[in-house]
């Protein structure tokens, strides 16, 4: 996983509010990857367009065996335009007895993360990662084990929400700030990933449309 941070950190058909400015990122409603590499680390997950019959929509399906592969987009965004990042996920599984504070723990069952590029400044290079965490609670940070230039967020923890889509959306100008120490108007990269390389554990999620908005 460290690889698999160094390199994504260097490097939806969703309806838009009224009157508000809606950029999509992944438009896996409309049967589409258009824009998303995949890059494979320590294993693969395997990422594939699928019918969700509950929903009547196209979603992305990842499921991961002790591997960890990641899909990103870089794409600039300016968020003193469009600061709010929205997304949707469904995941089936937690992992049992991790500690994600360690190297060893380092797996989530679902994470999207945003990254603010350092340019020459490589090491001035941050992430920002929103993950279902099993071990941290909701609305914990803390620093990934491998690199201090990735900052953890919970946003969902634990079991209760198993095999539910659950929507987020996060002001990502103001985690920034509050939750990494970054005051920027620009993101460059978007990364989703379900990992379990480093705990040897199996995940299988879900993800809906991603796309950022004014409001």
């Amino acid at each position: 996983m460290f690889k698999a941070l160094l390199t994504l950190i260097c490097m939806f058909a969703a309806p838009a509010l009224a009157g508000a400015t809606s950029i999509p990122i992944a438009q896996f409603t409309a049967g589409t990857l258009h824009g998303w590499e995949e890059k494979e680390f320590e294993g693969k997950t395997r990422y594939s367009l699928i019918r969700d019959d509950a929903l009547g929509k196209t979603v992305l399906k990842a499921e991961s065996h002790q591997g960890a592969s990641g899909l990103f987009r870089e794409i600039k965004i300016d968020l003193d335009k469009t600061p709010y990042l929205n997304w949707s996920w469904k995941t089936s599984s937690a992992f049992k007895g991790i500690n994600e504070n360690e190297k060893a723990g380092d797996d989530f069952v679902a994470r999207i993360y945003v990254v603010v590029d350092g340019g020459y400044f490589f090491w001035k290079t941050i992430a920002l990662n929103y993950v279902c965490s099993s071990s941290h609670n909701t609305g914990e940070k803390w620093d990934n084990p491998f690199t201090s230039n990735a900052t953890m967020y919970a946003v969902d923890s634990g079991m209760k929400n198993l095999g539910k889509w659950q929507q987020y959306k996060r002001n990502v100008k103001e985690d920034l700030k509050n939750i990494v120490g970054k005051d920027t108007q620009y993101i460059d990269a978007i990364a989703i990933m379900t990992d379990t390389d480093n705990s040897g554990q199996s995940a299988t999620t879900y993800f809906g449309d991603i796309f950022f908005t004014s409001e």
